[in-house]
């Protein structure tokens, strides 16, 4: 039986997925709780991080140190930069930057990471399973940027969209990414957007938060019955 790791920034996003988890235990490591169970048939670690791309790479490392994951999945909400983007919508990962790393002065491009670059592609098997599953133009592929700020500035998407083509910024996915990378841990990152440039983000983010969240976890069920189904045969 595979063993996934689920890891989310916010308890808003945990809670939803929470609800299709046949707990069996839970625990806690250095202040970081795990509820341990079933989703399905798949054996699934669900753990709140905290906010920002540092506490979501101490979380990836812990999780990766003590667990024994087959892989590794982000999920939660996530703000909207290209024009086509309707709240709900969902962005798939195949490639992930971090926004904001910046070595510029050394004659690198922006987001540029040593031994890393500047895109981490996701594992291609997770990306074609969540392909496999669209059933609407409402679920995208592209790349999602990550940084650590809550882009509210419509100049700033805009530079980031343009820069990076990516379709949704948030503040811990490409850090989840890098860990994973280095860790040769098969990993996607799977965000629904709550917010869109232009608008009141912040009204919008609290108004759209949970239907985001709900939204994105059950797709994430799919992919699990998806992946038994494929491991079983």
């Amino acid at each position: 039986m595979k063993k996934v790791g689920i890891i989310f920034a916010m308890e808003e996003e945990l809670i939803a997925l929470k609800k299709c988890l046949q707990l069996e235990t839970e625990y806690e490591i250095f202040e970081l709780k795990f509820y341990e169970g079933l989703i399905g048939n798949m054996k699934c670690v669900l753990v709140e991080s905290g906010i920002g791309k540092v506490n979501a790479a101490r979380c990836s490392q812990i999780l990766i140190d003590n667990m024994q994951v087959d892989f590794i999945f982000n999920i939660g909400v996530a703000g909207g930069i290209k024009e086509n983007l309707k709240v709900l919508d969902v962005v798939i990962g195949d490639k992930l930057v971090q926004h904001d790393f910046d070595i510029t002065a050394f004659n690198h491009e922006k987001g540029y990471i040593p031994k890393v670059g500047i895109f981490i592609e996701s594992d291609p098997y997770l990306v074609s399973v969540a392909q496999s599953l669209i059933t609407d133009d409402s679920y995208k592929i592209g790349v999602i940027a990550s940084g650590d700020i809550f882009c509210t500035d419509l100049n700033m998407s805009l530079k980031i969209n343009q820069k990076f083509k990516a379709l949704c910024v948030e503040m811990e996915g490409a850090s989840i990414a890098q860990v994973c990378f280095l860790n040769h841990i098969p990993f996607l990152i799977i965000r629904s957007i709550s917010d869109l440039p232009g608008s009141n983000n912040t009204l919008t983010y609290e108004e759209f938060l949970e239907k985001s969240s709900v939204k994105v976890a059950n797709f994430l069920v799919k992919i699990f019955n998806k992946i038994n189904q494929d491991f079983s045969n």
